[in-house]
């Protein structure tokens, strides 16, 4: 796989294409869950390439929200400030703004198997906003969530980049999904980055890997 992509401050990149083509590898390179054979990760000129994920200004959300059965929403929210859980008062007057951004006020208590699919992926979001990445890296997290529920969702992600100020890269097997919530779409085939426009643009585009992919012909 050869990656040349530049992402703007303040986009929301869709990443598109088919199975095994590279997506959530180049989502893991710029989290550094995978590291290049060659190349460099830049963020905003600094080299990131040889930082540990944690040390990264990215956080990532996966389809497996990881959230911990045994312990509360608020716990959950506040590993992402202290994995040992050791929160001063400051520290959980975060975590309460963050679980009123993602619309859970008064689900502090309560454990992740008394919430929906819904709700515990709002309990994940709300634990990157606690990290303060500029970075968010969603790798097909709504994947299981119905269409209502997937849109709204993607909503509570653009309604957050605008109010927070983040970048935002999601990995979608969905068109439709680039459709509704991305600024700019990459296409990706074969471990190479085929395409970056508008989302519009791509998703029309009469590139053969693209058409093959979307199994249609532009309009």
């Amino acid at each position: 796989m050869r990656f040349d992509l530049a992402v703007e401050l303040g986009a929301f990149l869709a990443i598109i294409g088919p199975s095994g083509a590279g997506k959530s590898t180049l989502l893991s390179l710029i989290g550094g869950f995978e590291r290049p054979l060659g190349g460099r990760v830049l963020v905003d000129g600094v080299d990131i390439t040889a930082m540990a994920p944690a040390a990264r200004p990215c956080t990532t959300l996966f389809q497996d929200h990881n959230l911990f059965a045994h312990l509360t929403v608020e716990k959950n929210v506040g590993l992402g400030l202290d994995p040992g859980l050791r929160l001063d008062a400051a520290q959980r007057a975060e975590v309460a703004q963050a679980l009123a951004d993602v619309g859970l006020t008064g689900f502090e208590q309560r454990l992740p198997g008394q919430l929906s699919g819904g709700e515990r992926q709002r309990v994940a979001i709300a634990r990157c906003l606690v990290r303060h990445r500029p970075i968010l890296l969603l790798d097909e997290p709504f994947a299981a969530l119905g269409p209502g529920l997937r849109r709204e969702m993607l909503d509570l992600v653009r309604a957050l980049r605008d109010r927070v100020g983040l970048t935002v890269l999601m990995v979608t097997h969905d068109p439709e999904d680039a459709r509704y919530a991305a600024d700019r779409t990459a296409f990706i085939a074969s471990g190479r980055v085929v395409l970056v426009d508008a989302t519009e643009r791509v998703l029309e585009s009469s590139v053969p890997d693209v058409r093959a992919y979307l199994g249609s012909s532009p309009e």
